[in-house]
């Protein structure tokens, strides 16, 4: 580990001298990747220096203990204590930081969530469920945008597309792909029993145009007149767009908006989403038949969440993890969910450190 946060700390003041040069300054694409470089390394360079600082302190005060002086030995016992705990904290933090960090984590999400079993309740959960991650984008101070939606008349969801823009809004919300429960009384259940329903969301890291080879001539375009709920019709020209990527089967669908222009945008972009996802679906298929991750396996099958409303509970099933306050979680603070989840995540990808 050692060597590899000194081959770091080198690389990083040899960046630092290059990125002062005049020349490099006035080359600034090569500048400007410097010091993108420069920027990956500090948390680790900042890191491993205090630990350096720490490490000489703790030198300085074994030394004392060599003194004749009963006072200054006892003040070196303490300080030694001190920096016994700040060396360990820094070695942990050291290792977490040399994590091999997932390429996608500073991407914008495009998140879907689909209703599931249970009918028009697990619907309307849908839309529970879509307004959580707005609030929750809300809180983080990110922006999101509707690309699709496919409303019920009791004010459910079939299926929602959201895009969310933000730093680091793939690092929080990878962990929320899978099939998520619900257990209470429907508004429409006169006897008072409680059902269970559920709802699937899939998190997909937004992908530019050079991630995905996506060839125009496999995809078929269609265009159709938009339609709102109830028959209303959003506007009256062919507006709508389906695409359908014919080697995958894959159909995405936008009719959020009046151009048919912006509507086959918005399409592309989640269909590229969708193509990168079943790419790193099956190199993830690949890996787990070596080593299965307890956290962020990714499988939308997996039952990862239950939300019981008699109870006003929410049970992380990865973490094993149950809060007791599920109007709060709704509202959109998810952090204590999903920072035990990033936790956990770290601590089995540390064990193969």
């Amino acid at each position: 580990m050692f060597d590899k946060l000194d081959f770091i700390l080198e690389k990083y003041e040899e960046l630092s001298q290059k990125v002062s040069d005049p020349e490099v300054i006035g080359n600034q694409p090569v500048w400007q990747k410097y010091v993108k470089e420069m920027g990956e390394m500090e948390p680790i360079v900042k890191g491993y220096r205090e630990y350096k600082k720490a490490k000489s302190e703790l030198n300085d005060a074994k030394e004392m203990l060599e003194t004749n002086d009963e006072e200054l030995k006892e003040l070196a016992k303490m300080e030694i204590g001190e920096l016994e705990e700040t060396i360990e904290r820094l070695e942990e933090e050291l290792k977490v930081l040399l994590l091999p960090k997932d390429p996608n984590d500073d991407k914008n999400v495009i998140l879907e969530i689909r209703a599931g079993t249970g009918g028009d309740e697990a619907a309307l959960f849908g839309s529970d469920l879509l307004r959580m991650y707005s609030r929750y984008a809300e809180r983080q101070g990110w922006k999101t945008e509707i690309m699709e939606i496919n409303e019920t008349g009791l004010g459910g969801i079939k299926e929602a597309v959201m895009l969310i823009k933000g730093k680091g809004a793939y690092s929080r919300l990878k962990y929320e792909s899978g099939a998520h429960r619900v257990q209470r009384v429907p508004e429409t259940e006169s006897s008072g029993r409680v059902h269970t329903s559920a709802a699937t969301v899939a998190v997909l890291p937004e992908v530019d145009d050079v991630e995905v080879d996506l060839n125009p001539n496999d995809v078929r375009v269609d265009v159709y007149r938009a339609s709102g709920n109830g028959g209303q019709c959003v506007n009256t020209t062919d507006s709508a767009v389906r695409l359908t990527h014919e080697p995958t089967g894959l159909v995405v669908t936008c009719q959020d908006e009046k151009s048919q222009i912006k509507n086959k945008d918005k399409a592309f972009k989640v269909l590229r989403s969708r193509l990168y996802d079943l790419k790193m679906q099956e190199q993830n298929d690949e890996i787990s038949a070596q080593r299965k991750s307890q956290v962020g396996s990714g499988d939308r099958s997996e039952r990862i969440r239950t939300y019981n409303f008699p109870q006003g509970r929410v049970s992380e099933h990865r973490t094993g993890v149950t809060i007791y306050k599920l109007d709060y979680f709704l509202d959109g603070d998810l952090d204590e969910i999903i920072d035990g989840l990033i936790t956990s995540d770290q601590a089995e990808k540390m064990k193969n450190f």
